[in-house]
């Protein structure tokens, strides 16, 4: 464990999806996560209300960074998520939705949830059982206790054990 800065997750798990969900008609997009390309970078910024600087998180090589997008739509970027490959687990970075995704007049509920499913996936592709682990913000940690199956490991560190895991990689991936 190095003595890298733990950025304190403090995403909301709005609804547990099999995909997004349009806030306004009801319907359900299938999603894809995707490598974040250079290219992305010029549309995840704080000037277009992202939160967090996704050019360092993309510019750290030990560190691998995806978009969400919807299928056939790949063009517009519904969240983003940094994760970090560890030896036996999956460390989330930094987990983000997109500007329009957040709020009381959020466009689409699921974006969090499918990340995170999708860390998880990553974790029993790694062999590592599903294991993921992230930093929460204190007033977040029952939050991510309810929704995620997460337990408070240390402090303010979550993890997501190889259950919880299953139940998330189950609602979102079919195969």
């Amino acid at each position: 464990m190095s003595n890298k800065l733990e950025i304190e997750q403090n995403f909301i798990i709005d609804k547990l999806t099999d995909s997004i969900l349009n806030t306004i008609s009801g319907d359900s997009f299938q999603t894809e996560v995707s490598r974040l390309t250079s290219v992305d970078l010029k549309t995840l910024l704080k000037k277009n209300g992202w939160n967090f600087d996704w050019k360092s998180e993309f510019a750290d090589m030990q560190k691998e960074v995806y978009k969400l997008t919807i299928v056939n739509n790949s063009n517009i970027i519904q969240g983003a998520l940094s994760i970090t490959i560890e030896q036996d687990h999956i460390y989330m970075n930094l987990l983000e939705s997109a500007p329009f995704n957040i709020g009381k007049n959020k466009l689409y509920e699921g974006v969090s949830g499918n990340l995170v499913a999708f860390a998880c996936k990553v974790s029993f592709q790694k062999g590592y059982d599903g294991y993921v682990a992230f930093t929460a913000k204190t007033n977040l940690i029952k939050h991510y206790e309810d929704t995620l199956g997460a337990f408070q490991f240390k402090n303010q560190r979550m993890i997501i054990d190889t259950e919880a895991s299953k139940k998330l990689v189950k609602k979102y991936f079919k195969s």
